[in-house]
């Protein structure tokens, strides 16, 4: 069975359009491969968090994918840092990661533009960290967006180079998961772009937002002044509400309001009104199990152990060999 590694942020909670994009996608792949879901805290601490907020945002992630679907009985999900072998491992990568292309990633680039105070250490060798995440369990698979694409490939070129350095053929090459038409691209609020917390909190709903919260973002969100005519093409901004309804309504909502927009009846303040409910409709039992978790600490401990002791042990069968291989056997 192949191997699946992905990496899960450790701040901000899920909203609809991580639900819909990924999440599915996780849910359905912890069938099919041998995956290893981590939250990752340890890449975290390039924006120095406080230890309570870090705590928190721990947890409430953990609270949030167990209330979603992912099974411990069934992938394993830990939390990075309870992993001690990520940390000599990723120290054994870079013994072998040059400046050169750590300062040529793209991601670097734009955190050093725009936090020219905060260039620390973590976001110069912040690729070989996430190879070491990557290597640690013999990936051969890792789902990941445009903007990490460039990190997967330093993945592919740091375990190409320890296997060339060292005359083996240890580390396999990881590919991009590929999901194919299961992807799910969820709109955003603003009348453009997807949903995402990067472009502001208005423009995302969030798996753990409140009834009234939700009421308020969807009915600001970015419409237009309606159709000049029968049958007229819908403007970016009416197609991404159409299209959240599509993911929260019924076939028959959807038919209605579709053709109210067709014979210009539509009126986008009930439209908003819909939508809204039925994102809570949808949302609510969601919410609920993320606060039932939340409130059980043994829930949480007993899927962190059982993740940590997983990971650990794949972990530990990896360095091991690294070490064999580089030497250290004295």
């Amino acid at each position: 069975m192949e191997t699946v590694v992905s990496g899960i942020r450790s701040t901000g909670n899920l909203h609809l359009g991580n639900y819909f994009g990924a999440m599915l996608n996780f849910i359905r792949m912890q069938n099919e491969f041998n995956c290893f879901f981590f939250i990752a805290d340890y890449h975290s601490l390039t924006t120095h968090p406080k230890p309570a907020d870090l705590r928190r945002n721990v947890r409430q992630v953990l609270a949030e994918y167990l209330a979603c679907g992912l099974d411990p009985a069934k992938s394993t999900l830990y939390v990075q840092s309870d992993v001690p072998e990520v940390a000599e491992l990723y120290l054994l990568l870079n013994m072998n990661a040059y400046l050169g292309e750590l300062e040529r990633a793209t991601t670097f680039k734009e955190k050093a533009r725009k936090q020219p105070d905060n260039i620390n250490a973590g976001l110069l060798t912040y690729p070989v960290l996430m190879a070491a995440d990557i290597l640690l369990h013999k990936a051969s698979k890792v789902p990941v967006g445009k903007d990490q694409e460039q990190h997967l490939e330093m993945t592919r070129q740091f375990g190409n180079r320890f296997n060339r350095m060292y005359e083996v053929n240890y580390f396999p090459e990881p590919v991009a998961f590929n999901f194919g038409g299961a992807l799910v691209k969820v709109p955003g609020l603003d009348g453009a772009g997807k949903m995402g917390k990067s472009e502001g909190e208005g423009n995302a709903v969030f798996l753990y937002d409140s009834d009234d919260v939700i009421r308020k973002k969807v009915m600001r969100a970015v419409s237009d002044s309606g159709p000049a005519a029968p049958d007229s093409p819908r403007s970016e901004a009416v197609e991404n509400l159409f299209a959240l309804m599509a993911l929260v309504s019924t076939d028959e909502t959807i038919r209605f309001f579709d053709q109210a927009y067709k014979d210009c009846s539509i009126r986008y303040g009930d439209m908003k009104k819909q939508l809204a409910e039925d994102m809570i409709r949808f949302i609510t039992p969601i919410r609920e199990r993320i606060e039932d978790n939340l409130r059980d600490e043994s829930l949480l401990e007993k899927a962190m152990a059982i993740g940590r002791e997983k990971a650990r042990t794949s972990a530990d069968k990896t360095v091991a060999e690294v070490r064999e291989i580089i030497g250290m056997r004295y």
